[in-house]
């Protein structure tokens, strides 16, 4: 079956359609309401990925491709909400014990939304959240700087460093409680919306039954390293929405290049990594080649939002307006995942050196 026409890709049409598209700019800047979700998890994309043993779709990689495009174009904020959901469903696919059989049906069925915290990790050998062993279970403390979704998730995937340079995945739920406290939702130039959070640890114990994951710190790096080079399909589907905007004198150009740009992302997400390729040892055309073809993703984004905005003329500038929403959901998602590895491709295809950037923070 062509991806195009999977039972998912086409509900996840029909769910922007009637649902997120219109109440998008309302949504923009009242916040991604709870009916939005439940409206989500009753459509089965929470488990596109999922094994379907477990209540899943178990679809291809292409199709989270498809409805990842279709959800960021209607409603970016909905979909940044619900694209945390796959990495703690992926996560418990590959794991084993007790949490994933608590949880893998819950969240592949859509009964459950996970959330993430576990970008901080990227700081190492910093370690903005520390974990110790601590009466047969594990300690956390420290800050995770972006939670997004507090409010609407139902359980979290915290992530932690310890002492000896292991990380550790577990889950806790999406709450406030005994060491874990939430500070007021950010208030940001995009996805507002998305209800992002920084969350205070001081002392949050969780039982060993908890754990999704532990390994060592370079081995998880090697497989994130990874998965930060390639473009987010988000990246094309709020390009997309905004070459909707335009005539189609204006549109067929950009759409061609989109296209391009897209078919040779997609191509070299789906090869296989080297393999002698682990972290560094990546080799580094192969690395290069991922990291222009995404900065090259960046740029016909930034193309389309701002034609768009340039079409709309002074409304352009109501936040009534579709187009000033996808410009500045396009400014997320630039800095969105990013690594000081991204960002520096990013910068040199702008023509500014890491160098000329000052102190950034990702």
């Amino acid at each position: 079956m062509d991806s195009t026409s999977h039972p998912l890709v086409v509900r996840a049409r029909r769910l922007a359609t009637e649902l997120l598209l219109p109440e998008a700019e309302r949504v923009d800047r009242e916040g991604v309401p709870a009916s939005h979700i439940e409206a989500v998890k009753r459509s089965g994309l929470l488990g596109v990925v999922a094994p379907a043993d477990h209540g899943g779709a178990g679809a291809p990689v292409a199709v989270l491709r498809e409805t990842s495009e279709i959800l960021a174009g209607a409603c970016c904020a909905t979909w940044f909400v619900q694209t945390q959901h796959h990495t703690p469903v992926q996560t418990l696919t590959r794991g084993e014990g007790p949490v994933r059989d608590r949880l893998l049906g819950p969240l592949s069925r859509g009964e459950l939304l996970a959330g993430v915290a576990y970008a901080q990790l990227r700081a190492y050998p910093r370690r903005p959240v520390r974990v110790r062993r601590q009466d047969g279970g594990w300690r956390f403390d420290g800050t995770v700087p972006w939670y997004t979704g507090w409010g609407l998730n139902d359980v979290l995937l915290l992530a932690g460093a310890t002492d000896s340079g292991e990380v550790l995945f577990a889950f806790a739920d999406a709450r406030e409680q005994p060491g874990l406290r939430a500070s007021p939702p950010m208030r940001l130039a995009a996805l507002t919306a998305a209800r992002t959070v920084s969350l205070e640890l001081d002392g949050l114990w969780l039982p060993e039954e908890a754990v999704a994951l532990h390994l060592p710190y370079d081995r998880w790096a090697a497989g994130d390293r990874v998965r930060t080079l390639h473009a987010n399909p988000a990246v094309f589907g709020v390009a997309q929405a905004a070459l909707s905007l335009l005539d189609d004198t204006a549109a067929a150009p950009l759409r061609s290049r989109l296209a391009e740009v897209r078919r040779r992302a997609y191509d070299l997400a789906d090869r296989p990594v080297p393999r002698t390729g682990a972290g560094p040892a990546l080799p580094q055309a192969w690395v290069r080649e991922r990291l222009a073809v995404r900065a090259e993703a960046f740029e016909v984004l930034r193309t389309a939002t701002t034609a768009a905005v340039v079409a709309g003329g002074g409304r352009a500038m109501s936040l009534a307006s579709r187009a000033q929403r996808l410009a500045r959901e396009a400014l997320f998602l630039l800095v969105q995942g990013q690594t000081a590895e991204s960002r520096e491709a990013q910068l040199r295809a702008l023509g500014a050196g890491p160098a000329d950037a000052g102190e950034q923070d990702g």
